[in-house]
């Protein structure tokens, strides 16, 4: 399965990022298919710039986008569609999350 998603570069807590098209099961710093633009999130302006119509041309073939590409692209305005949660929640997070509702 093909996934589109953001591969970290640049200094050491300075993070941009590639977006990228590669295999889902590949390691996000190893090869991939095609390179449909960048993020900045420390730009003020132009913090998202991607190639429009590839970044379109495999989700059509396909490729699906993470979560926090998904909501880059929603907030930009080239899909629609609501955000998507990307913070996972363990169990047992979750478990004290609820006692402590419970407690107030």
């Amino acid at each position: 399965m093909l996934a589109i998603r953001l591969q970290r570069i640049g200094k050491k807590k300075f993070a941009t990022y590639r977006i990228v098209v590669s295999e889902k099961a590949r390691d996000t710093q190893g090869d991939h298919l095609e390179q449909v633009g960048t993020y900045n999130p420390h730009a003020k302006e132009n913090q998202f710039a991607p190639v429009t119509e590839r970044l379109l041309y495999w989700i059509s073939k396909g490729a699906v986008p993470s979560e926090t590409i998904h909501n880059l692209l929603v907030t930009n305005k080239i899909i629609e569609g609501k955000k998507k949660k990307s913070v996972f929640v363990s169990k047992k997070r979750a478990a004290k999350l609820a006692e402590k509702k419970k407690a107030a």
